[in-house]
């Protein structure tokens, strides 16, 4: 009975605030950005929540928290549409709706499977809300009750999970993981002010690196470049057909499989860094599993989109769980949530624990923000959806310098530095080639986000531990292997070992074909080479301040040998192998008119021109030369999408107050805004 007399007065304001017209306008604003960001392949919720991290700081944080909910609960719709219109997956959690959606949409049944897709992806954010309404009442408790070691333990858990579940090779999610681990303790050490990887002479380092950029390069730039190289519309065909209601009633007669794949979804999504990468095919095997007719299946099966759909929606749901609980992110668009909300107002709300005692009434606005953003976003879908389907028809030529625009702005608000543009193109650079090489891009992320997390709980357990230590043994061990630190234990070691058993049906980029040894190779010895200089340059650090290297140390060794490892597996195997996967090989990309490094020049162009002149006479050069010579356009067209580009960044930089990066020429004359 406490429990409820705590939680429903909670649940009365988090109504409150929800309710109030400006936050339900910014709820529908978000839905919108998310519908946007979700039409094209590959972007998803992570690229989509870092264009808003900038933005985010300062912000009131119920209209921040509405804003980003209504992103992240709708691309997991919105994304249907590139897989049953295009046949490419709109995220990796809608790889397995293309096996049947885009054959129903080649057989003219385009909009059943959009409104089949559409009523399951509502019923599976209902129940994921409905879930983590209820777990939050039984969990509260148990969650208030952890400390220091149980922080610790739980990161542990969600850092193993990442890295073994990240896909087929389990060394490359464990290296993944680590290389995302050093790269996040670049800069200043928290505990003794220890400089790694960062000197006084690059003082941009000194702070390390923002995850607005992390977010965009390891996601956004790889998706933009594959896409750009290939130089067509995403979609050949715009029809939708008839079947609304055909659609709907698919789903109503198939309510019990929506209704498991939901539970499905929600279960995967509470193991953080499962999510997306797997949700959707477990979904998918179940549907399969329980129709007595299984030869449809692949050809236009419409329990095929079902299954998926409502299990993808849910794992949202799911996936709030250990973030908000532990602080600990469920999936790659969690790890930016986390970021963004340390943003919000003063900085006085952060997930976990704490959030749960002193904003209860803030974690259950985020409940149901979600839940409502999921019946906008579905309305949205359904009556924007001949619209979208036109779209998609756009050569996607036309789009990639105004998402290079986009996300260079939204890098440069993250720190008001030149060198934030620099260090996006060089992130970006390891995503393509994370991308490339089937490495595990959400592995990475998370272990860059949990950096932090993973030595501050460590160096603040040993502390107190040591204290307890000198009183007596005893209570040092009851305070280290308390009942609940063994219990975590225990799941971690249940999950590696299952995880390992399972890694090989997980594709961490999709089916990438393998090709030689050269190239996979060369790119882990560079892998290599950074994570071993990076422990030589631990292990300087003075003795004295031994919680500023210890983390470093032990990470670094261990991913150093985990890339020893794959070295030693390489050489042996044979070409062809999977451990060589190589989008180069086969594919969209190794078919691609245009190569990688000349698709690149153009974005390094960019920056370049920004570094002389300043962001917007760069932009205008930059679009004006992509438009005529990349897109062919003619003059007319080309300037008016310049102008419409240029009037756009002027439009938000002012509404938002915020500056353009500056050049050369900043600093010699003294120009009017929006040029300096």
């Amino acid at each position: 009975m406490e429990v409820f007399a705590t939680a429903l007065p909670a649940l009365g304001e988090a109504w409150a605030l929800i309710l109030q017209p400006i936050v339900l306008g910014y709820l529908v604003l978000g839905v919108v950005m998310g519908l946007a960001v979700g039409v094209f392949p590959g972007l998803g919720g992570i690229a989509g929540l870092s264009l808003l991290l900038p933005f985010m700081f300062g912000m009131d944080p119920i209209l921040g928290l509405a804003l980003m909910i209504g992103m992240v609960a709708v691309v997991p719709t919105s994304d249907t549409f590139a897989s049953v219109l295009m046949g490419i997956p709109g995220s990796s959690a809608s790889q397995a709706t293309v096996l049947d959606g885009f054959p129903m949409a080649k057989n003219g049944e385009a909009a059943r499977a959009l409104s089949a897709a559409f009523s399951s992806s509502l019923f599976g954010g209902l129940v994921g809300a409905t879930f983590l309404t209820m777990f939050i009442l039984i969990a509260r408790p148990i969650v208030l009750a952890f400390g220091l070691p149980e922080m610790l333990m739980i990161t542990v858990l969600g850092l193993s999970m990442v890295a073994v579940l990240a896909g087929r090779i389990a060394l490359k999610g464990l290296a993944a993981a680590g290389l995302g681990l050093m790269i996040g303790t670049i800069g200043e050490a928290d505990a003794g002010g220890s400089l790694r990887m960062a000197t006084y002479d690059i003082p941009y380092l000194t702070d390390g690196l923002k995850l607005v950029i992390v977010g965009l390069g390891v996601f956004a730039i790889p998706e933009i470049v594959s896409l750009l190289r290939q130089d067509r519309s995403i979609a050949k065909g715009a029809s939708l057909g008839s079947g609304w209601m055909d659609g709907v009633k698919d789903w109503a007669s198939n309510i019990w499989l929506s209704v498991r794949c939901s539970i499905i979804g929600v279960v995967v999504g509470v193991i953080p860094g499962l999510g997306g990468s797997v949700v959707d095919w477990i979904a998918y095997g179940h549907a399969v599993q329980t129709t007595k007719d299984k030869s449809k299946f692949g050809k236009g099966e419409v329990r095929g989109v079902i299954g998926p759909e409502s299990s993808n929606n849910a794992k949202e749901g799911g996936g709030l769980v250990p973030t908000l609980l532990f602080g600990i992110p469920g999936s790659g668009s969690m790890a930016i949530f986390i970021g963004a909300v340390a943003l919000l107002g003063s900085g006085e709300i952060e997930v976990g624990p704490s959030m749960l005692k002193d904003n209860l009434d803030i974690t259950y606005s985020i409940v149901w923000l979600l839940a409502l953003a999921n019946v906008v976003g579905t309305i949205l879908c359904i009556g924007l959806s001949g619209g979208i389907a036109k779209l998609t028809t756009i050569r996607f030529t036309y789009l990639a310098p105004f998402l290079f625009m986009l996300i260079s702005f939204a890098a440069f608000q993250s720190g008001q530095n030149f060198e934030d543009l620099l260090a996006l193109f060089v992130i970006g650079l390891i995503g393509i080639f994370l991308r490339r090489f089937d490495w595990s891009r959400p592995a990475f992320l998370i272990g860059f986000v949990l950096s932090n997390p993973v030595e501050k709980f460590t160096n603040q357990a040993f502390q107190i531990a040591s204290f307890r230590f000198r009183k007596s043994f005893e209570e040092g061990i009851d305070y280290i292997f308390s009942p609940i630190v063994i219990v975590l234990i225990i799941i971690t070691v249940v999950s590696v070992v299952l995880g390992i058993r399972q890694a090989k049906t997980i594709m961490a980029e999709g089916d990438v074909q393998s090709g030689s040894k050269r190239a996979p190779m060369v790119f882990l010895l560079v892998i290599a080479g950074y994570l071993l200089v990076a422990v030589i340059n631990a292990n300087m650090i003075p003795d004295f301040n031994m919680t500023d290297k210890v983390i470093p140390l032990a990470i670094g060794t261990f991913s150093v040998l985990c890339c020893l490892i794959l070295m030693v597996q390489m050489m042996r195997r044979p070409e062809g192998d999977v451990i060589f996967a190589d989008k180069e090989v086969a594919g969209e990309d190794a078919d691609a008119p245009y190569g990688l490094w000349s698709t690149l020049a153009w974005f390094a162009a960019l920056i370049a021109g920004t570094w002389f002149v300043g962001f917007i006479l760069a932009l205008i050069g930059f679009l004006v030369a992509f438009l005529r010579v990349r897109a062919g356009a003619g003059w007319g067209k080309t300037l008016v999408l310049t102008a419409c580009g240029i009037g756009f960044m002027c439009l938000m930089a002012g509404a938002l107050n915020r500056d353009f990066p500056p050049g050369l020429l900043q600093g010699a004359a003294d120009l009017p805004w929006p040029l300096k």
